[in-house]
């Protein structure tokens, strides 16, 4: 039987009859940092990845040019000068290099008429070749200055007209600004629905998820294309019918979402805690469970913005998109797809901003889906 040791009188106890149990240990550097949040954390680890960030840049550039570049120079989106028609990209300082200058090919023409002034103003030709002769006549194949050739040898266009004479390099920024918004509002829309839907029945889960899961399960299963184009035919184009098209089944997948991530959050301790606590389902959906789901809904939502755009251009090729007098990059594409062998530099621009945007979204995507990756949290 173990006897309790036996303790000094109280007189005898003093400080050196005490110690300090760890008294030689010292907490290392890395405790003496402050605390670093989820979000905090995150956001360190999205700067420290270099193609995210070019791609951030690269959308902030673009949504800058979308706003503000119609206002570098004179010409309206819609302002039409039928003497300027199909003109080719012209930029100030690099004609002299030999790019974007102005010049275009003029096919079968009579080299009879080369030295005539009247039809080849000095200086408009650069070059012929293909010389060749039908019917008698000589022929070829001449490259002009067109600025020159048409008289507009003081004009510029930075991305050269379109059919009816409109400036494209202002045409490509308002439309990009017009897909941008669609994109975006129907992006947003569709994770504002999803979440609320996917949450509800998340958190709920037994008869109320079943319900609401078939509902998805049946809407999601009609082809969306089907399901967009009788919408548009139904109500008609412009921007609200083409967001609200987008609406009608891209709630689908951030509702399922966001039902996956209730599931997995709501027998967390915390949850349990705060229900032991009284806290209303309200409380306990919005304030505790959805902010510790918010990082893979956010990476979503950036990975949809691209498919939205796509969306949109496929919808305004089809002839189901924006009408006259406004554009987007699908309007665009789908005038210039008439022209692409003749006028290539036509479709050249939108297809290369559109591809732009697609992989800028898609990279910083991936960006944000790493950085809110818990599992990466303390490698860097």
């Amino acid at each position: 039987m173990n006897e309790r040791p036996i303790l000094p009188a109280e007189d005898t106890l003093d400080k050196e009859s005490f110690v300090f149990v760890g008294e030689s240990w010292s907490p290392g550097a890395e405790f003496n940092a402050k605390p670093v949040g989820f979000f905090r954390d995150a956001l360190a680890r999205l700067c420290r990845n270099v193609p995210s960030v070019i791609a951030f840049f690269v959308i902030v550039l673009v949504v800058f040019l979308a706003l503000f570049a119609p206002g570098f120079n004179a010409y309206g989106f819609n302002e039409q000068n039928t003497d300027r028609v199909n003109m080719p990209p012209r930029v100030q300082g690099l004609e002299n290099l030999g790019i974007l200058n102005g010049s275009r090919v003029l096919t079968n023409r009579r080299t009879e008429y080369f030295g005539d002034t009247e039809k080849y103003p000095e200086g408009a030709i650069l070059s012929y070749d293909n010389i060749r002769t039908i019917r008698g006549v000589e022929i070829a194949d001449v490259t002009v200055n067109y600025y020159v050739f048409l008289g507009a040898d003081d004009e510029y266009y930075w991305m050269g007209t379109d059919y009816l004479g409109r400036d494209l390099f202002t045409r490509l920024f308002v439309g990009a600004r017009v897909s941008l918004l669609i994109a975006v509002l129907s992006v947003l829309i569709n994770a504002v629905i999803g979440v609320v839907y996917g949450a509800v029945a998340g958190y709920y889960g037994g008869k109320v998820d079943m319900i609401m899961m078939r509902i998805t399960e049946v809407l999601g299963s009609v082809p969306n294309i089907a399901v967009v184009t009788m919408f548009i035919l139904f109500f008609g184009t412009g921007i609200l019918s083409v967001i609200l098209a987008l609406v009608v089944q891209g709630w689908i997948h951030a509702a399922r979402l966001t039902r996956a991530q209730f599931y997995r959050l709501k027998v967390r301790e915390y949850v349990l805690a705060a229900r032991t606590l009284g806290t209303g389902d309200r409380a306990l959906i919005f304030r505790h469970i959805l902010p510790n789901a918010i990082g893979p809904l956010i990476t979503t939502a950036m990975i949809a913005i691209p498919g939205a755009i796509f969306a949109e251009s496929f919808l305004a090729y089809i002839g189901l998109g924006i009408k006259a007098p406004l554009a987007s990059i699908g309007v665009l594409l789908a005038e210039a797809q008439k022209n692409l062998m003749s006028l290539p530099y036509q479709t050249f621009f939108p297809a290369a901003l559109i591809s732009l945007l697609m992989i800028a979204f898609n990279m910083f995507a991936n960006g944000l889906r790493d950085a809110f990756d818990p599992s990466q949290r303390g490698k860097d």
